[in-house]
């Protein structure tokens, strides 16, 4: 096993706080190597893509928009979504902010949410759920595959969940638009 240790000293070398981190502690839920993207939802979304793609070489597929039934934790929605996906890695999701959603900018533009591919994404959410995450909202792919987003309360951190059947779409929806 891959276990390390960060110990903070203090001057005179005496222990003040050690924190243990290995396979045991770290990535027992969702996997680093399914991350796929970063999503970032803006008030203005022509301008966010010009900048990315003037400052920093980005390309963009063509834009997925329309209404989308989703899930939330008090009713079922409609809500008009729109995003594109850069072609070039590491790969970005850039959404359209929807007020009033959960889909409203994260404060100073950071990011919204760090997309995973998920074998299951019912069973994943559960983890997550039971490690302190609420679930925001749930919806189904225009094959069927199932999302989620999921919030730390404590921390704020989102995390969207699409199921790994929707992964093969996808891949040859960026290349096409490559």
């Amino acid at each position: 096993m891959n276990f390390f240790s960060v110990v903070e000293l203090n001057d005179e070398g005496d222990t003040l706080e050690a924190t243990e981190y290995g396979q045991a502690a770290v990535g027992r839920v969702l996997k680093a190597q399914d991350q796929f993207h970063l999503g970032i939802v803006v008030e203005d979304f022509e301008t966010t893509l010009a900048e990315f793609s003037s400052l920093f070489g980005y390309k963009w597929c063509g834009e997925i928009s329309g209404p989308v039934p989703v899930t939330l934790p008090d009713a079922d929605a409609v809500v008009e979504l729109g995003c594109v996906f850069s072609t070039t890695t590491p790969r970005l999701e850039i959404v359209r902010r929807v007020p009033g959603t959960l889909w409203e900018p994260a404060a100073g533009g950071a990011v919204h949410h760090v997309g995973y591919w998920s074998d299951d994404v019912a069973a994943d959410a559960a983890e997550l759920e039971r490690h302190g995450f609420v679930r925001e909202a749930t919806r189904k792919g225009a094959d069927g595959a199932p999302f989620a987003f999921l919030r730390s309360p404590a921390s704020g951190y989102r995390v969207e969940l699409v199921s790994r059947v929707a992964q093969q779409s996808l891949e040859r929806f960026w290349g096409m638009s490559a």
